[in-house]
């Protein structure tokens, strides 16, 4: 099963629709129309074991911080990484352990995250 055309994405308060734009038997990609500042990419590999990765890449023009009278483009990614061994965990396991990754993250309003891109440890 696919992931539904088009995907949302909401970036401060302001959504965004990502149609699809490619698609293999294991891969899918999704990307905002108009200006592509947005897009999001899920992948599925199989060796000794499965990966899942989800991913969103985020685009913008900001200012030079040598010459803030030019801007410059920026971009950035944020993934989450599923890996399991082929046997041992159901998918209702792994889904558990992944449910309770991201409550940890999105816990009193997302300090855990703001700590992370704080470098703190």
């Amino acid at each position: 099963m696919a992931f539904a055309d088009p995907q949302s994405v909401t970036i401060n308060a302001v959504p965004f629709s990502l149609p699809r734009i490619g698609s293999g038997l294991t891969s899918g990609a999704f990307q905002s129309t108009g200006d592509p500042l947005v897009k999001l990419s899920v992948s599925h590999a199989t060796n000794s074991r499965a990966r899942h990765v989800l991913r969103v890449d985020h685009s913008k023009n900001a200012a030079d911080p040598l010459n803030p009278t030019t801007n410059l483009p920026y971009n950035m990614g944020c993934y989450l990484v599923v890996d399991v061994p082929l046997f041992g965990y159901t998918q209702v396991e792994q889904k558990q352990v992944v449910d309770g990754f991201v409550a940890y993250l999105t816990a009193s309003s997302g300090a855990r995250v703001t700590q992370l891109l704080g470098s703190e440890s």
